[in-house]
């Protein structure tokens, strides 16, 4: 197996319930012709006339007092309604009554002036569109509901990833819909077709966060370098990949895509993507079923064969090889971007197995040093603070893995007052943790003290069964890695533990001595699962995608050889270019003389392979 360094082919409405208002009656007037205001009687003969009373006339002694009133009738107040939010906490009226009872106090008025308080008298008020409100309410508890909060409201309000999904549609599987798009077209399946138009406002802003990507787009699709590319995708669906899609689709390729995660779909931006004819399988909340149905339905059609594969963890490639390897023979390239994913290509192809040109994205530059390191270092406390709303300062972290990602979270978490343990296999990437001022330990030194467990290793077994036994009470444990694998979660399926969902991707795992480990995502990646990542840092990693899709697609015959190859520095220069406009920021030019001693072409690359950053 040998790992080359590529040279560039081509040149550079929801329903609200009724207010309850009620209000105190004003003071009686001192004398029948004195000029005597009651705004506040008026606002209760308002209110009542909106329930169905009469008002009464204006009396002339008293602009505000009724002639009703005057003769000693009852005044009714402004009824209390009831909402058609059962969880809804109760409004009590300003008065002290009880507003969410459903009775309507009412106040006797004394021929003297005198107000006092008329027995309650029960009045049920149904409105038509109480009625429609509690009918859509789901009866029975949806196959996959488990993987949403107990209540809805707080699973919308702990996460902007959530998606605007009506309860109701979790009783069915997005499996069993039959759904059509504004053009007619049923080639995708998404949770609800209906959410589009919020998937494309999240598309557009995510546009704005993107600059490099939408240059790409702009320049080339006069081009059309991706013309007559069939690309199969197998990535997180969230508003910026679908940036990319859109993109891909501008410069001349055809796609078809499905989700790396089962939790990180964007339910809106997948139903926006499938209304402007992208043929998408995804919803948040997939089983494992589900996530290799969808995988097959992207590759296994009729008429329609990929010749690109855009990949994130292997396991769309995976699928290929096991299930139609004779799609290879018409597959010009494979572009992985994510640490597992490429740990299976080199696997393959030092078997003797890669049977086709493989780009690795994930040690490119762009992605390693932006996508890798800074997009965790923000991440990691938006997942954490979203699930379990603790307080980072004086916490005892150990985080396993110092790589980019590793070294992201300890840098975040540090910088949060938190004490942070590493640990690490490689010496060099220790020693790097110890001259950064973090302790280097085994799991095991550690493991029964700290109060939060992160892996970010690409590893399996990471944490295992007997280190979860040993762990202390309330426990948090979470993977900010690519692969589910890194946490022994199946080892927590047993009749002896009981599994407890606090909210959407929070799990109580409870031993029978009342011990509870918190588990987020089940063991899943936690920023795409439990909250989003920048925008910004994706359209860097989004961008250098785009130009290895292009690059692969583009090169002659006998370019690329059967091997994983590694992205041109060359083309990890202009994704960084693209990007500082931004800043405002202004590059230094060499002089013919500096390039001259410096052995360098002046307009790049300006490092060589080997350099490390």
């Amino acid at each position: 197996m040998s790992v080359q360094v590529a040279a560039p082919a081509v040149e550079l409405k929801e329903l609200s319930g009724p207010m309850d208002k009620a209000a105190a009656a004003g003071p009686p007037c001192a004398e029948p012709g004195a000029a005597c205001p009651l705004p506040a009687e008026r606002e209760a003969a308002a209110a009542a006339a909106s329930c169905g009373a009469e008002r009464p006339p204006l009396s002339g002694g008293c602009p505000g007092l009724s002639a009703a009133a005057a003769a000693g009738a009852k005044v009714p107040q402004a009824s209390a309604m009831k909402r058609s939010d059962p969880h809804h906490p109760q409004h009590r009226h300003r008065d002290g009554g009880d507003g969410g009872s459903g009775t309507a106090a009412e106040a006797l008025v004394s021929p003297d002036g005198t107000v006092t308080e008329a027995p309650r008298t029960v009045k049920k008020i149904q409105f038509a569109d109480q009625k429609q409100e509690f009918n859509k309410r789901p009866t029975k508890i949806g196959r996959r509901s488990l993987s949403r909060s107990i209540s809805q409201s707080s699973t919308d309000s702990y996460s902007s990833a959530a998606s605007y999904t009506d309860s109701s549609d979790d009783e069915t599987s997005p499996r069993d819909k039959q759904q059509k798009n504004s053009k007619g077209s049923s080639d995708f399946c998404v949770k609800n077709i209906k959410q589009a138009e919020f998937g494309r406002r999240e598309i557009e802003i995510a546009e704005q966060e993107m600059p490099a990507l939408m240059a790409l787009r702009k320049r080339a699709q006069g081009e059309k370098p991706l013309a007559g590319a069939k690309i199969v995708g197998c990535t997180h669906i969230t508003a910026q990949t679908a940036v990319l899609m859109e993109t891909l689709g501008a410069l001349g390729a055809q796609c078809r895509w499905a989700a790396c995660n089962i939790y990180s779909t964007l339910n809106e931006v997948a139903a926006a993507l499938a209304e402007s004819g992208f043929p998408v399988f995804a919803w948040k909340g997939e089983s494992e079923d589900d996530f290799w149905w969808c995988i097959d339905r992207c590759v296994n059609v009729e008429g329609w064969q990929p010749n690109m594969i855009l990949d994130d963890g292997g396991d769309l490639t995976h699928w290929i090889y096991k299930k139609y390897p004779n799609m290879f023979k018409k597959i010009k390239g494979i572009v992985e971007e994510s640490v597992t994913g490429v740990h299976r290509l080199y696997q393959l192809s030092k078997a003797g197995k890669l049977c086709v040109p493989a780009m690795n994205v994930n040690d490119s530059v762009t992605k390693q040093k932006f996508d890798n390191l800074y997009c965790c270092r923000e991440s990691i406390l938006d997942g954490l603070k979203r699930t379990t709303d603790m307080m980072f300062g004086g916490k005892q972290v150990v985080v396993c893995g110092y790589g980019e990602v590793g070294k992201g979270c300890c840098a975040a978490l540090k910088a949060m007052g938190s004490i942070v343990y590493v640990t690490e296999i490689d010496p060099i990437c220790a020693l790097q943790a110890c001259m950064d001022g973090f302790r280097l330990v085994k799991l095991n030194e550690v493991i029964r003290q700290v109060d939060i467990v992160i892996t970010c290793t690409g590893n399996k077994n990471v944490v295992t069964r007997e280190h979860l036994d040993r762990m202390k009470n309330s426990c948090i444990v979470c993977n900010m890695g690519h692969s589910n694998t890194e946490i022994d979660v199946a080892s927590l399926r047993t009749p002896e533990l009981t599994w407890e969902r606090v909210r959407s991707q929070v799990d109580h795992v409870i031993w029978p001595d009342g011990k509870r480990i918190v588990l987020l995502a089940e063991g899943r990646l936690l920023n795409l699962s439990c909250s989003t990542v920048p925008t910004f840092v994706l359209s860097i990693t989004a961008t250098t995608q785009a130009l290895a899709l292009i690059e692969l697609y583009n090169a002659p015959e006998g370019r690329y050889k059967q091997d994983v190859y590694l992205l041109p520095k060359k083309m990890d220069e202009y994704v960084a270019s693209l990007h500082l406009p931004t800043f405002d920021a202004h590059l230094t030019e060499l002089t013919d003389e500096q390039a001259k001693y410096l052995g360098l072409n002046k307009n790049g690359p300006f490092k060589p392979n080997y350099y490390r950053y």
